[in-house]
């Protein structure tokens, strides 16, 4: 398992279109969330240990904040051919399996997590009403042990938007497994 940290990518950068099956069996775009005040489009995948370790966290945020305007998307980039526990079928398992309240897409063709330059699993792209990109960061400052979690970034970077102001500067990135390029 290789350790990466995302890229550092420049905040106010137009969020980048794209239109994915999800495990619900329909097709998901942005667009389909014009009517949200914060996207979050996040980069996660069934396999990956960082992720199966913050996967609670992040249904309980999208949870605590669908009523404010906020919408998680979750995007599995990994080859399911080398990783089939990351497979379309074993997607839908791990929605029902923890009851993921978010919409869970599969990017077989790896086009879209290309074009994000996402890194690593999870990778989270925050953007706010003008859909630009205004929170590229961690959830919270322990992803191993939640009890012992001092500063939740990723809620942080959501008040501050639904509150009509900027993320706060200090954004340290995610780190996780390498997403699973095909060759």
């Amino acid at each position: 398992m290789a350790l990466l940290e995302s890229l550092v990518l420049p905040l106010g950068t137009t969020l980048i279109d794209f239109n994915l099956p999800g495990t619900d069996g329909k097709m998901h775009s942005p667009s389909d969330y014009a009517d949200k005040k914060v996207l979050g489009v996040m980069f996660i995948c069934n396999h990956c240990p960082y992720v199966k370790a913050v996967f609670d966290r992040l249904i309980q945020i999208q949870n605590d904040y669908a009523d404010k305007g906020v919408q998680l998307i979750g995007i599995n980039s990994n080859d399911a051919n080398e990783y089939p526990d990351d497979s379309i079928e074993n997607m839908k398992l791990e929605v029902q399996n923890r009851q993921i309240s978010f919409p869970y897409l599969q990017d077989e063709s790896q086009e879209v997590g290309k074009a994000y330059q996402a890194q690593c699993t999870p990778d989270i792209y925050v953007f706010d009403a003008e859909r630009k990109l205004a929170y590229h960061g961690r959830i919270d400052d322990n992803w191993q042990e939640p009890e012992k979690v001092t500063r939740h970034e990723l809620r942080e970077a959501l008040d501050h938007l639904l509150a009509g102001e900027p993320a706060q500067a200090d954004q340290k990135p995610t780190m996780g497994c390498s997403i699973k390029w095909k060759s």
